[in-house]
């Protein structure tokens, strides 16, 4: 991809396109891209330096060598049990997680940009392994593209730690109440075929190739008037989330939505008047 690569630390590493295409990559090899408390802060700045940048349009987001992210290094939990026992317990620096980390809004989660709703489109390219916390952040996308051999799950169910990232708000909105319970009751693993099925995933592509279609679907939305995209979208999520009722979320999308028929609906309807996008050509 051409772009101009930011100095950021290994572990989150960021790339800008001149075209408005931001892509997040997870790059810790010697941790199956595990999130550790630093690079959950990494991960969380790059997301809001994303939504604060308005070059930047749509977000690929995804993990370097082969896998998506394995969830919160349980390496960094372990360390800290071995300290809370020790004299040594009241100098551990390690990821902590007490009453400080309950939500407020959306402040930073324990893996990081967990409570954030993005505030512009994310795609996820999920190659390998989106497991535990790692597949409570493939949930901030607003689509999966994952390569054929990728696997979903709630591996965490097999060592007693809950999800607190997100996946049981997240998951079931995405699959349904019953295939969310089905996951994260067993812990089983999803293979990118059944997550296609279930609409987990919204793309199954060969081993090696996620990037590369999210990154073409980012090129797409790049096409689109941006306002009413993102009106769309938001309308969305506040339906799945925050509607009080179905009145509630029509009342919410015709508020909303009707701020850009006078913009770009407008231009819209002239492009079609003068013979763009007939027979539903893109």
């Amino acid at each position: 991809m051409d772009g101009v690569t930011t100095d950021k630390p290994q572990a989150v590493q960021v790339d800008k396109t001149e075209h408005g295409i931001t892509t997040i990559t997870i790059n810790r090899f010697h941790r199956r891209n595990a999130v550790d408390g630093p690079t959950a802060k990494e991960l969380t700045a790059a997301f809001l330096a994303f939504e604060a940048d308005p070059t930047q349009k749509v977000c690929v987001f995804h993990g370097a060598n082969g896998t998506f992210c394995a969830g919160f290094d349980l390496h960094e939990v372990a360390k800290y049990h071995g300290a809370e026992s020790s004299s040594s317990a009241a100098d551990y620096k390690g990821p902590i997680i007490d009453a400080n980390h309950r939500v407020q809004g959306r402040n930073i989660g324990p893996i990081g940009p967990s409570r954030m709703q993005i505030l512009k489109p994310v795609i996820c390219a999920v190659a390998g392994h989106a497991v535990a916390g790692g597949l409570e952040l493939s949930l901030l996308g607003d689509m999966r593209v994952a390569e054929e051999d990728a696997v979903f799950g709630v591996f965490c169910r097999r060592f007693g730690v809950p999800l607190i990232d997100g996946g049981t708000v997240r998951l079931q909105a995405i699959v349904g109440l019953g295939r969310a319970l089905d996951m994260i009751l067993t812990g089983r693993p999803v293979s990118a075929q059944e997550a296609l099925q279930m609409g987990l995933a919204n793309r199954v592509v060969p081993r090696g190739q996620s990037l590369q279609e999210a990154t073409k679907i980012a090129e797409q939305l790049l096409a689109f008037p941006q306002g009413c995209m993102n009106v769309d979208r938001a309308n969305c999520y506040y339906a799945a989330y925050n509607a009080t009722s179905f009145e509630d979320g029509l009342r919410n999308e015709f508020d909303e939505g009707v701020g850009v028929i006078t913009t770009e609906s407008v231009r819209g309807a002239a492009r079609f008047a003068a013979g763009a996008g007939r027979h539903g050509s893109f």
